[in-house]
């Protein structure tokens, strides 16, 4: 330990933070120290005063509630800021009811207190694109007298976190895909609903979108372009590229099936930094606005993730499903094996989270006329090309789901699952252009839309719908042909596509409660 009058070391007076390892990036090219002089703003997560019950025992909290019974204590706030104040970092925010600092400093300050280097890197981002970012490797170390009060320190190496999972139909031709309207009457969506009273926060990490892409859209359905309104976190904006293969295409094609499937329902689209800092706080700040629904379209294999990062934004899933509301998660699309190059099989994190509802992908034939299904099999073009599923190696199977017969212990993926192979896809209009998109990027925003739908029906929230579904017995319709790598589907619940795809007015009526 330092002494009085001795400057803090963290190398030699710091605890090591349990689960922050960062691995090299395969790939990388590090071209020296990061400019110490240059700032950069970082966030801390303390511990909860008490750990959260499992939603069943606490039912849903007011957002007091949960600050009071479940956020960090006034102790433990005032020590941390204390001690990183007089470490010479800036506290910019201090939010005890998300158990979050934003500290602000120096790439210099902040890397000494946390013990670690920064360099200049340059490699491949999950989206194939070529990145600049501060990279760093091994361990971060925190002051002895904050060791068990901070549980993660996230934002110094700003790589980028996560890809969109959608996919663009080369060239799409005429009568290819279907508009979500028409995915509303394949999947039976009940009748006198449309979203209103509710909202959905949908989260994006890039891209953006123009008005008139939306009113273009939305008047070629036929009705009025919905409530949306854009807000940025941690620097975060609307900026869309110009770019429809990019994010933009992520951006529109999440807003537009949401819209089109719930066109009353208010949608808020929160847009961070692709960081694991970013990530977290955009769905920490949707949260706080308490929408029915949280809409996540963007993931990366859940071995990409510093377990301290993965834990607490699972616990921020936690906290929202606490409040009532419900987050739908993409599983992937890469298949079994999620884009590793290892020959094992992964799943995609957030969506093996236990408190997300992961969202599978199918290839769909029907009459979007009437809604009659002639198929419906998994979607599987290819390993770069099919759904994801499987089971995490980080979370446990929860009690809500069933033993897999395989003999896997792990948190099962998807739940749920609905239309993604882009050769049956969605028509979206992104930048100025018609575009059939597919990918279980487009699955997370219709359950999205579905559960808006319910809450209005209801006049209530599902938080944590997981146990609900798992436990009713009409409602889906099974999918039990096809495979996304290693695993195949068959009757009942499997790696592929979950549950099935809804029916959407049968599975209202099995989920509504005994008089």
């Amino acid at each position: 330990m330092a002494g009085v009058n001795e400057p803090y070391n963290a190398r030699e007076d710091g605890i090591p933070l349990k689960s922050s390892a960062r691995a090299v990036v395969p790939g990388v090219e590090l071209h020296g120290p990061a400019d110490g002089a240059g700032r950069l703003e970082i966030t801390v997560v303390l511990r909860r005063r008490t750990a959260l019950p499992a939603q069943a025992a606490v039912g849903h909290l007011t957002a007091a509630e949960l600050a009071s019974e479940y956020g960090a204590s006034d102790d433990d706030v005032r020590l941390a800021t204390e001690v990183f104040t007089r470490l010479g970092a800036d506290v910019v925010e201090s939010d005890p009811a998300s158990r979050r600092l934003r500290l602000s400093g120096t790439v210099e300050q902040l890397s000494s207190i946390f013990g670690t280097t920064l360099e200049d890197a340059t490699s491949t981002a999950p989206d194939g694109a070529t990145v600049h970012y501060r990279h760093r490797q091994g361990e971060l170390r925190i002051p002895a007298e904050l060791n068990g009060i901070v549980v993660a320190v996230l934002g110094l190496d700003d790589r980028p976190q996560a890809r969109a999972h959608f996919r663009v139909l080369p060239r799409a031709t005429a009568g290819t895909g279907y508009s979500p309207v028409d995915l509303g009457r394949v999947y039976g969506f009940p009748d006198g609903t449309d979203g209103s009273g509710q909202t959905v926060a949908i989260i994006e990490l890039g891209g953006g979108y123009a008005q008139a892409d939306l009113d273009a859209y939305f008047a070629g359905l036929g009705f009025a372009t919905p409530q949306i309104t854009s807000i940025g976190v941690d620097g975060g904006a609307n900026q869309g590229g110009n770019d429809p293969q990019g994010a933009d295409g992520e951006v529109l094609l999440d807003i537009e099936v949401v819209g089109a499937l719930a066109p009353k329902a208010a949608i808020q689209v929160y847009f961070a930094p692709n960081t694991d800092a970013g990530f977290l706080d955009a769905v920490v700040a949707a949260t706080k606005a308490a929408p029915c629904a949280i809409s996540i379209s963007w993931g990366q294999s859940e071995d990409q993730w510093t377990a301290q990062a993965r834990d607490a934004f699972d616990q921020a899933l936690a906290d929202a499903a606490a409040l009532g509301i419900t987050t739908t998660v993409a599983a992937g699309d890469r298949g079994s094996s999620d884009g590793a190059a290892d020959g094992k099989a992964h799943v995609d994190f957030p969506a093996s989270s236990p408190h997300a509802l992961a969202c599978g992908g199918t290839r769909l034939d029907a009459d979007p006329e009437t809604g009659t299904i002639s198929s419906e099999t998994v979607w599987n073009e290819g390993p770069d090309s099919a759904t994801g599923g499987g089971y995490s190696k980080a979370f446990p199977r929860p009690a809500w789901q069933s033993p897999s017969a395989s003999g896997h212990s792990g948190r099962g993926v998807p739940d749920v699952s609905a239309v993604a192979d882009p050769q049956t896809g969605y028509r979206i209009r992104v930048d100025g252009k018609d575009l059939v998109i597919g990918g279980t990027s487009a699955v997370a925003p219709l359950w999205a839309a579905l559960i808006a739908r319910f809450a209005q029906a209801g006049n209530r929230r599902f938080g944590l719908i997981q146990p609900a579904l798992y436990a009713v017995s009409s409602g889906f319709r099974d999918v039990t042909v096809g495979n996304n790598g290693s695993y195949h589907a068959g009757p009942g619940w499997d790696a592929c596509t979950g549950l099935g795809t809804p029916d959407g007015a049968a599975l209202l009526a099995a989920l509504k409660p005994a008089p």
